[in-house]
């Protein structure tokens, strides 16, 4: 809502009124278009429909949540319940129900995050609906009938200091700045501990592994800030680890009284694992543990009491690197070719001698691994028997950028595909922020697998594929780099005789939407249809407007077209909206979401509103029979947000 003001009484602001009044009736003619144009694709939603709900039962028992370990105590959550159970009745069905959502009436909520206090006398919850960012924190005190302890609403990270003391963010309109600590001891008492004064830095908390610290973690897109609170004396007042310094990222873990560091401090700037004395944390007494290879993005690590597991991802390609603190020595674990995403299981005893993840791909339900330090070796962990994906190849290919960089592109298709040249071929980018691609499990993906098409992930610079650098080279004024980064990995599929581009469909979500719509006016001809998911298509516009919430902290991706110039003119040379021309477009199909607080249906509006447009002016100009006019259609959903959704709304999607 652009400035809106509410008019009084006595005078009438026409303006307002009108500019709202556009967008009233710009909402209520897409929405009527899309019910007019959606009933023609009944039927084969119908079908689609039936085939994902076959293979969501089919896969499903097997997509377990992770699950968080006690000692002799597993606690999972699976359909908004959170269950106890015995470590080796986990799989015979032996269960309590300690939570439900449906039981306080939130039927619509997911659970996102659980935290359990030390001692198990309490669990912490944060529950979020489809239309909302904010979550709100349930706390449940345990026994042989759990009740509800405390409800705090608009939460987005919490932990347990102690076994009755609980610190958490607040968040608001998409920020979160202030952390609190809250008690449930005889004195009950909340009070503010931490404020964050920079709009561009977001603070979430975070336990270190050996549950020694909580750290308050405060980050921009550049530069990290971490305060320590001491868990043995959680009313102190957080320590400060090292003052923020621009361009200096780093997190902290803890072991036998150091600070385990990793950071971007020293050349060159990717992370290294480096560590200080808790007493004097600063940077100048930083000493080099292990640094990484060249290209190697780290998912994620895991601490232990004797070792820790880098979770690593080089070319699309996953492997472990395991450090031994008693050996000092570094071992490289490979992974099974087809895996692509890690998912992390809870476990909160750093002294085990297992570290449980599970392994995924968009076409390969999640299995179940666990690594062994005893027997220095990878255990598969056999679940119920799963369907076995057999018949789906998964190819790594390179691209050559225009700058003869080598892009990476995973492709999946059926085995017994006949004539690939003629398949249809759905292409995915993102190129945004150092973050990957989306590559976890979906039944759709598994179902146009099993229908013949292929499926193709291009790992451009923007996103974090292979390390920061590749974030730092197609961000701000390398934003173009991802650009020319899609297009030779398109043409490149065609080049392999991965279909071509009559067959050719690209989709992509939020910021991906930028690298997307800028190909639709670069290189319309490469592909057929483009599907957009809340996409961010109007850069520009945006990036002016500083009351909007993201606005501010999103200059270290984008830049400030407000105070330089030349930045302004570098993102109208991109810009989705900015560059759209009569010409011959894909068809285009977009989803996006009437509350969605991140990216504004405005903008969404005028992009379709231009593009069909520009498709009708090409149209009239070349009227010639045969020629083919693109489908540019609109879906505003009026419920479900930027985020995550549930297995029934994204079914229904």
């Amino acid at each position: 809502q652009e400035g809106t003001k509410i008019p009084s009484k006595r005078k009438k602001n026409t303006s307002v009124t009108t500019s709202e009044l556009q967008y009233k009736n710009l909402l209520k003619s897409e929405q009527k278009n899309w019910n007019d144009v959606s009933v023609g694709y009944k039927a084969m939603t119908k079908r689609i429909k039936e085939k994902i709900e076959e293979l969501h039962n089919k896969y499903t028992f097997n997509l377990g949540s992770p699950r968080i370990r006690f000692g002799e105590n597993v606690y999972f959550e699976e359909n908004g319940c959170i269950f106890l159970s015995k470590a080796d009745d986990v799989d015979e069905g032996n269960v309590d129900i300690l939570f439900s959502t449906e039981d306080l009436g939130l039927s619509d909520a997911f659970i996102r995050r659980i935290r359990i206090s030390p001692d198990q006398r309490y669990m912490a919850i944060s529950l979020k609906s489809e239309n909302s960012e904010e979550a709100t924190c349930v706390i449940m005190k345990l026994g042989l009938f759990p009740v509800v302890e405390k409800v705090i609403p608009n939460v987005f990270s919490f932990e347990w200091a102690t076994n009755d003391v609980l610190y958490y963010t607040s968040q608001k309109n998409l920020k979160c700045q202030d952390v609190f600590m809250t008690t449930f001891t005889n004195q009950k008492h909340t009070k503010l501990v931490y404020t964050e004064q920079d709009a561009r830095f977001f603070v979430d908390i975070h336990c270190t592994r050996d549950r020694r610290f909580l750290t308050i973690n405060s980050n921009s897109k550049t530069t990290s800030e971490v305060w320590l609170v001491d868990c043995r004396n959680p009313f102190k007042l957080p320590a400060l680890v090292q003052a923020r310094t621009k361009g200096l990222i780093y997190h902290i873990e803890h072991r036998n009284d150091e600070l385990y560091i990793l950071t971007t401090y020293g050349e060159p700037a990717e992370y290294k694992l480096m560590k200080a004395p808790v007493a004097s944390s600063g940077m100048e007494n930083w000493q080099l543990v292990y640094a990484l290879e060249e290209k190697t993005k780290l998912v994620d690590l895991e601490m232990f009491s004797d070792h820790c597991i880098m979770f690593l991802k080089n070319a699309g390609q996953l492997y472990l690197n395991v450090i031994s603190f008693v050996s000092h020595s570094v071992q490289a674990i490979k992974l099974p070719t087809w895996a692509c995403e890690f998912e992390l299981e809870s476990h909160p005893e750093h002294t085990t001698r297992t570290c449980y993840f599970q392994l995924t791909s968009p076409v390969h339900p999640p299995k179940r691994f666990a690594y062994s330090f005893k027997q220095n070796n990878l255990i598969e962990q056999a679940a119920q028997e799963v369907p076995i994906i057999t018949n789906c190849h998964t190819t790594r290919l390179l691209a050559k950028s225009k700058d003869e960089t080598l892009v990476p592109i995973t492709v999946f298709h059926n085995m017994n595909s006949k004539e690939l040249h003629r398949k249809p071929l759905l292409v995915h980018v993102y190129g945004a922020y150092g973050i990957d691609l989306n590559m976890s499990f979906k039944h759709e993906k598994l179902m146009l697998i099993e229908e013949g098409w292929i499926l193709a992930y291009c790992h451009v610079r923007g996103g974090g594929e292979l390390g920061l650098r590749w974030h730092r080279d197609g961000c701000q004024h390398n934003k173009l780099n991802g650009l020319h980064d899609l297009r030779a990995c398109i043409r490149l599929l065609h080049q392999q005789g991965f279909s071509q581009p009559k067959y050719t469909a690209l989709a992509a979500a939020s910021a991906g939407g930028v690298l997307a719509g800028a190909l639709c006016n670069t290189d319309p001809e490469l592909i057929r249809a483009v599907v957009l998911q809340a996409p961010f298509v109007d850069v520009l516009n945006t990036m002016r407007k500083t009351h909007l919430p993201l606005t501010i902290e999103e200059q270290e991706e984008w830049g400030n077209p407000l105070a330089d110039e030349k930045c302004m003119k570098f993102i109208k040379s991109y810009c989705p909206y900015q560059n759209i021309k009569p010409q011959p477009y894909p068809s285009v199909f977009i989803t996006a979401y009437e509350n969605d607080q991140r990216i504004p249906l405005t903008g969404v509006l005028r992009y379709v509103r231009k593009l069909r447009k520009a498709a009708l002016d090409y149209a009239s100009r070349t009227s010639q029979k045969g020629n083919w006019s693109p489908n540019i259609i609109l879906d505003i959903q009026a419920s479900g947000s930027h985020c995550d959704s549930s297995w029934e709304d994204s079914l229904n999607e």
